[in-house]
């Protein structure tokens, strides 16, 4: 792996066996990190992006089957892969929250009711960084104070119920931040909060990173915070990567339907009042037991019938820093890709 790189996800699959069949919410999903990278993951509730980024600290349910390399390119071992650690041992449990960290979704929910703030914060300081609990406390300080907590010093030994929803996100980032991670996972972070508040969360992410120099995995489907935050893109649907590259040029040309559907979705300025939004119709279908065909096939209006529902098409590149899994699109990559699996039926068809 590229010194310059710092995490490279790949062909990651993650499997639910239940009753009813296997559910595989994740499939095959491909994606890099370099140093000091903001890496969107974006799409809609149900597409598969928490899973892929609790695969990254080993957190997710032990029914969860998972397969692939997540590679991490550690400054004391070098590059490891972090599929194949115990997820209860020590090796995960150094890089946990130290190397790699994570600010959840809910922030209400994220917190203990049991213990202060304070309290939550420094056990990661007291974890990775010094037994010493007067010095682990100043660092928790420190950083509660970077992140615009005010008066600190009080709110260090208050607990969650006395926070608003926005001072828990700004806790929860100091808890990620606290051991200067080279990674963080942010799980939609600006979640549930007012625009003002968003906006300052986001500003405060930027500055951090500039400060430790940390990639960030940014988890939403906000569209407008992707184009402020990432510098590059990653549409997710139905557990796999349809549509891959720069924040430019994804926003200058989508080639995916979905990608095309979700940009149309979002109000522009300048557009009347009057005009409707695009919406995509139907819902994400649930992972279990798919066939062979491209997950988009029901919802996509740009399908081909005979095509669309009897093979699945694989992410190709398109442009420099862009690639795409579609059949109907018209690069002459896609259209090869798309001549191959028309000729693949074909025989099937005995044709």
């Amino acid at each position: 792996m590229d010194d310059n790189m710092i995490l490279h996800v790949k062909d990651l699959n993650i499997s639910i066996p239940l009753h009813e069949g296997l559910l595989t919410p994740v499939r095959g999903v491909n994606f890099d990190m370099k140093k000091g990278e903001t890496v969107g993951l974006v799409g809609e509730s149900g597409c598969g992006k928490s899973l892929t980024c609790r695969a990254i600290l080993a957190i997710n349910e032990k029914k969860c089957k998972t397969s692939g390399n997540i590679l991490y390119n550690s400054d004391e071992k070098g590059e490891i892969d972090l599929l194949t650690m115990d997820p209860r041992g020590k090796d995960i449990r150094a890089i946990r929250g130290k190397e790699i960290s994570m600010i959840f979704q809910e922030p209400m929910v994220a917190f203990s009711p049991l213990y202060t703030i304070g309290n939550q914060i420094t056990e990661a300081t007291l974890l990775h960084i010094t037994k010493d609990k007067k010095k682990a406390k100043e660092i928790s300080l420190d950083v509660m104070k970077k992140v615009g907590i005010a008066n600190a010093e009080k709110r260090y030994n208050q607990y969650p119920h006395e926070f608003s929803g926005g001072m828990l996100q700004r806790a929860m980032i100091s808890m990620a931040l606290v051991c200067n991670p080279k990674i963080l996972i942010a799980d939609e972070p600006t979640t549930a909060l007012d625009v003002t508040i968003q906006a300052q969360i986001l500003e405060l992410m930027k500055e951090m990173q500039k400060d430790f120099n940390m990639g960030i995995l940014f988890i939403t489907h906000d569209l407008g915070v992707v184009a402020k935050m990432c510098d590059r893109v990653n549409v997710m649907y139905l557990g796999k990567i349809v549509e891959s590259g720069t924040t430019e040029k994804i926003y200058e040309d989508p080639e995916h339907p979905y990608t095309r559907g979700l940009m149309g979705s979002v109000h522009k300025i300048g557009q009347k009042k009057t005009e409707r939004l695009f919406s995509i119709e139907g819902t994400v279908p649930l992972a279990m037991n798919l066939p062979r065909a491209c997950g988009f096939y029901e919802r996509c209006d740009a399908r081909i019938e005979g095509l669309c529902d009897r093979a699945e098409p694989e992410l190709v590149e398109v442009a420099p820093e862009h690639s795409v899994a579609c059949f109907a699109c018209p690069h002459p990559a896609c259209k090869a890709q798309r001549a191959a699996a028309e000729e693949m039926i074909r025989r099937e068809d005995g044709r």
